[in-house]
């Protein structure tokens, strides 16, 4: 079965390069820019990565963009700064593909103490706590690689922009009654600095992003 990997990126030369040719035959990359100015694109493009530019700033705007622009079955999501592995993707992918779920999430294995600083480690504590009191789904991890159908979750009318859009993902996925799954999947160092959550204040704006969605 055919897989579109969507890539929400800002400023991620340097970790493409080193994340794109380990992405696995049968497997299209979709690199969405989002306002890259270090040549995120042009590294995209030599390492035979889709392009889809997104002007409107916002990682849910950049992955609805790339969820629109997949064309596959099945479409997978991961962070493009080099922590995870897209040798991996099959963990999350594969139980999709074969009927087994409907949802699939990577949960994240830190290798090494710099991978999840601990105020990220609680921030995602806190919030799986109440997505489960929100939906009954116990969750340990809101997993940023993550796979599902092309068809059903564009029927699943995500309509966060900003931080929010991995868990109105779930949340609106528990809606629908689907089967929603956990997998490991190695989480390494990230390269260069998170444009999301690198700051105190960054996380802040996520946590409030996300408690927008548990709370509508």
């Amino acid at each position: 079965m055919r897989v579109d990997l969507v890539l929400p990126c800002l400023d991620e030369a340097e970790a493409l390069a080193w994340l794109l040719p380990r992405v696995p035959d049968g497997v299209r990359a979709l690199v969405v820019d989002n306002g890259s100015t270090d040549g995120s694109a042009t590294v995209a493009r030599a390492h035979g990565a889709v392009v889809v530019h997104e002007p409107l700033r916002g990682f849910g705007a950049a992955c609805h963009a790339g969820l629109r622009a997949a064309s596959a079955p099945v479409v997978a999501f991961m962070d493009a700064d080099g922590s995870l592995d897209p040798r991996q993707l099959h963990r999350v992918v594969d139980p999709v593909a074969g009927g087994a779920a409907d949802l699939v999430l990577g949960r994240r294995r830190p290798t090494s103490s710099r991978a999840w600083p601990w105020h990220l480690r609680y921030a995602n504590r806190v919030l799986v706590g109440r997505l489960e009191r929100r939906t009954g789904i116990r969750l340990h991890d809101l997993g940023p690689m993550r796979a599902a159908r092309r068809d059903a979750l564009l029927d699943l009318g995500l309509v966060d922009r900003r931080s929010g859009y991995p868990l109105e993902m779930v949340v609106r996925a528990a809606d629908a009654g689907w089967h929603v799954h956990e997998v490991e999947v190695d989480y390494a160092a990230r390269t260069g600095r998170s444009k999301v959550t690198g700051t105190p204040l960054g996380v802040a704006r996520a946590v409030r992003d996300m408690s927008a969605v548990l709370a509508s």
